[in-house]
């Protein structure tokens, strides 16, 4: 039973409110929009170390940034006043450790649940892979199936490191279904990698052997050329250059 105190003062715990005007109706209490939001943010699964990221407070945290990564926030906030969900047209969200992505993604998913009430969630691209190989084990009761459905259905995903785990047929093929799948639904795909946004070391003809051993691995390289095709088809790509702001910090609360 609520106390007194814990009653809304506009709605007297009802959840409807009045509309002032000549018509008298009623509409959603604004308590009952907060409850449902917070309800919201709590089903997009955001890790406890990102809760506190906002599109609003991305400045604060990271101060002097690169401009690309000023221009990044611009494109998140752009996204989040255009989000159509029937268009489906997601975010890659491209730079090195530190530099904001998951932050920026973080705080796109929490307008679209706040402003939009989309339904939205958050996935660890290694957590992720960890689950779908555990539901393997006959003493987990957890099917792939149940694993992925979540994934696969919300209106809005955030798959954050992409890339983040050494290639395989089988991380291929399930980086494929994934993709694939959401890409058929036309649903929205918000992707955050570490790795540079470009081709595969197989697929640059000019590359000498002892070059393409040499050089960083690729989004290309992790994912393959064909899954990296499609997500140029289901996002726009952000790039975020910069150095990693953790490390800074971190060396300067020791300086």
């Amino acid at each position: 039973m609520k106390t007194a105190a814990e009653v809304c003062p506009q709605c007297a715990g009802t959840g409807w409110k009045t509309v002032p005007g000549p018509e008298h109706g009623v509409t959603r209490c604004d308590c009952q929009l907060r409850a449902r939001s917070g309800a919201m943010i709590s089903a997009a699964r955001i890790p406890k170390r990102y809760e506190h990221c906002e599109l609003s407070n991305f400045t604060a945290d990271f101060p002097g940034a690169d401009h690309s990564v000023a221009l990044a926030q611009i494109s998140a906030t752009r996204f989040v006043q255009e989000f159509d969900p029937r268009d489906g047209k997601g975010l890659l969200l491209v730079g090195g450790i530190g530099t904001g992505k998951t932050h920026l993604a973080v705080g796109i998913l929490k307008e679209l649940i706040a402003a939009r009430g989309s339904a939205c969630l958050f996935c660890d691209y290694r957590e992720l892979l960890k689950q779908i190989q555990n539901s393997y084990n006959d003493s987990v009761k957890a099917t792939e199936l149940q694993v992925l459905r979540p994934v696969f259905e919300a209106e809005v995903l955030l798959l954050d490191e992409l890339g983040a785990v050494k290639p395989s047929e089988w991380v291929w093929d399930t980086v494929s279904l994934i993709l694939n799948t959401r890409y058929n639904d036309n649903r929205t795909t918000i992707i955050t990698t570490n790795f540079a946004d470009e081709p595969a070391a197989s697929a640059v003809r000019s590359l000498s052997p002892a070059r393409a051993a040499a050089r960083e691995e690729t989004l290309g390289d992790r994912i393959g050329e064909r899954m990296r095709s499609r997500l140029h088809e289901m996002c726009r790509i952000v790039k975020m250059d910069g150095p990693d702001f953790r490390q800074k910090f971190k060396s300067a609360s020791f300086g």
